[in-house]
Formats: C-alpha cells, structure tokens, sequence
C-alpha cells in the first residue's frame, strides 16, 4: 500500500466532495514557489489562504519543527508545557492581553470566543443578555455556531436550525450598529478587514462605534483577526492601527506558518469565567505547534518585516494599478498591506474564478474573496524577484481572460 500513485482524480475517488481542488496537485514548496507533480512551478500569491507568512519549508521553522519534535510533540492538557507557556507570554507582550487559550484552528479559537462571552454575560448580568452582533458577509468559521454567526447564510442552511440569538448587521454601519447593540447583547464581534466577504477594510470610526457602544451597554467587543493577524496588515495585529481595543482577539492562519493552530487572547477578568472543565481542547497548545508558532512571532514581529509588509503590498497596488489601465479591469482595489482585494468591474462581474482558472495555467497559484475579487495574500517576505514574475505571469492570465 505505500507510494500509490495518486492524481487529481484520486480526489474524486476517496475524498467528500466538500472541496473543489485545482486540477493539479502540488507536492513541494519552497519560499514563494510551489511544484506539482508533473514538476511545473508556481508563484504562490495564495499562501495557503493567507496562512504560510513566511513562506514553505522556510528554515528557521523546519529547524524548529525538527528540534521539538525530537523532544515532545503532544501531551494533553492535564499538563502545561514549556513552548506554550512562553507563546502565550511573546503573543501577550505584543497585545493588550495577558491571558490565552490556545485551539488547532480559526474556527475553534472563534467557538472559544464566543462561547466566553456568552459565559461572561451569564455570570455577571444573568441569562437574558445573550445575543450576538455580526455583519453580513463576516466569515468566522465553519462549526455549527461559528458558520451562524458568520454573516453568509449560505454556509449554514441545510442544517437545521441555527443558534438563537444572533443578528447580522451591514458592515460598516454605524447607525445601525447603534441601533442594534443593547441591554441583550452580549458580544459583537467583527473582522477589521472583511477577509472571504470581498477584502473590505472596516472604516476606523465604524470600529470607535463598536466599542463606544460594547461600553455603553456592557458587552465583549471581539475582534475576528484569524486572517488579518500575525503581520498579516503590515502591523501585527489590525487592531493596532486603528485606534480600537477588543475585549477578545482571535488569531490563527499564519501564527502556525501552516502548522495547525489557533488562539484566544483577551484579559484576565474576562477569562475568569473559563474555570477548568467550562471549555477545552485535546490537541490545543500542544508543545510541537506552540514550539513553531513562537518562531514564526520572533521573525514576523520584526519591525522590518512587517514595514516590508507595507511595502510589498503598496508594489502589487502599484501593479494592479498598471493592470487596470491596460485592461480596464478592477472597480477597485482594495485591502492593508498583504491582504488585497481587486474587484472586478460591473462587465467582468461573476467571472473571478476565470481569472483564477487562467493564473493557474500561466503559473500563479491566486485566490478569490467571492465571485467578484480576486485575492492577494502571499508569504510576508516574498522575494521581489518572485513577487514581479507572479505579476508578470498574471497579466499574461489576464491577456488569456480578456483576449487582449
């Protein structure tokens, strides 16, 4: 049974079909290039959806993986651990936290969230303050309450009824915002920059509404950073550069640069109400996971890697700036530093998966933030030398699409 031989079609075969995977398969990764298995190279722009920030098998990690691995990979959490006690410690001299709990996933660090701050209102102001605020278009997660709380009710019909309690609101609405938030609320909770629902920036005084509100009435402001966090933005978190603090922050993707982990940040009177047995985790904060997260915050929380960020994002701006002109392409572009969002024009519209479809064959491995916008999210530190040939392969993709 060892080294069968396996295509793209074997998916089909042995897999559920949740997922609709490109017709190729890669097999190696290095920095910010990807092979398949007929050997073509990739510029990868993807990153894993945003996950892999400093690249694949970059060698500060491996060294890591490989050294930890060689000591303890997975102890259960009837025991804490060196590496994930001194993740927790990097993570909360870089945040306004100064607790953590840590999960395998975005999702699960989102399930976490919520779950506590339900638990807060609870103990503090009794069982009618339970409802959640979010916004359309917000993706959290794909649990059962993480998926209804996200904004696309598309993700959760089909199973039945969802949670109670929920509301979703018009992203960057204040006045709605205001509105809604209440005696009964319990928790908004919100993407700085709306990631899967089109790479939309929050509007700073949105942000300062959210938390004049959550103040006012008593409830967790949290702020949803699985994908925005980690340097993602050119800062390490989003938060930072918005004049807002959340009560809870959720991070994952790039904290494990691929490798499966999550995490809950929020103070210490708030995770009070997590007394052991009210939530938990087999897998989470496992010794060989926090080991590789706590190399990956050493290196992204460089202030020259994360200006770097800035800087490579202001270039592929520029680019599709040139794109746009040749081509009359993009409504807008639009995004914080390695997280960007190019939507197509009202002519184009319904037709990013074409131009994801054409990026592939001309060696650009992309991704799409509905089925408007394609999506930029590569390594932080992508060589500039990879960052213009995946450039100048797209705008052949885009010659492909457009016949011009």
């Amino acid at each position: 049974m060892n080294d069968q031989h396996v295509t793209r079609k074997t998916f089909d075969e042995v897999m559920v079909p949740c997922f609709s995977p490109a017709p190729f398969v890669p097999v190696r990764g290095l920095g910010s290039r990807v092979w398949d298995s007929e050997g073509r190279d990739y510029i990868d722009f993807a990153g894993g959806i945003a996950v892999t920030a400093l690249g694949h098998a970059n060698p500060e990690l491996l060294r890591v993986l490989n050294e930890q691995g060689g000591k303890l990979w997975h102890i259960g959490n009837g025991y804490t651990n060196e590496p994930v006690l001194r993740l927790a410690q990097k993570l909360e001299a870089l945040t306004f936290a100064n607790r953590a709990f840590f999960a395998n996933s975005g999702a699960e660090a989102n399930e976490a969230a919520l779950k506590l701050a339900r638990r807060a209102a609870f103990e503090r102001f009794g069982e009618d303050k339970f409802e959640i605020i979010s916004f359309e278009q917000s993706f959290h997660g794909r649990t059962f309450f993480t998926v209804s709380v996200g904004g696309q009710p598309k993700y959760s019909e089909g199973f039945g009824p969802v949670p109670a309690g929920i509301r979703h609101l018009p992203y960057n609405d204040i006045e709605a915002a205001r509105a809604a938030i209440g005696p009964k609320t319990c928790a908004v909770i919100v993407e700085p920059v709306q990631g899967e629902g089109g790479v939309i920036p929050a509007d700073p005084a949105f942000l300062r509404a959210l938390r004049e509100a959550c103040d006012a009435h008593g409830a967790l402001l949290i702020f949803d950073e699985v994908q925005t966090g980690v340097g993602r933005t050119g800062h390490f978190y989003a938060y930072q550069d918005t004049g807002v603090t959340p009560d809870i922050l959720t991070s994952a993707k790039s904290l494990g640069n691929g490798f499966p982990i999550g995490v809950m940040l929020t103070t210490e009177p708030i995770a009070a109400h997590f007394q052991p047995g009210v939530h938990g985790t087999t897998y989470g904060g496992n010794p060989l996971a926090a080991a590789i997260a706590g190399k990956v915050v050493d290196l992204v929380s460089d202030p020259a890697v994360l200006a770097g960020v800035r800087q490579r994002g202001e270039r592929i701006r520029a680019r599709l700036g040139e794109l746009h002109e040749r081509f009359d392409v993009f409504r807008e572009v639009r995004g914080k530093g390695l997280l960007i969002g190019a939507e197509l024009t009202s002519r184009h519209a319904g037709r990013a998966k074409d131009f994801l479809a054409a990026a592939a064959n001309r060696g650009v491995m992309m991704l799409i933030a509905g089925p408007d916008v394609l999506r930029f999210a590569p390594s932080l530190i992508i060589p500039e030398a990879d960052l213009a040939e995946g450039l100048a392969r797209l705008e052949q993709a885009f010659e492909d699409v457009l016949g011009r």
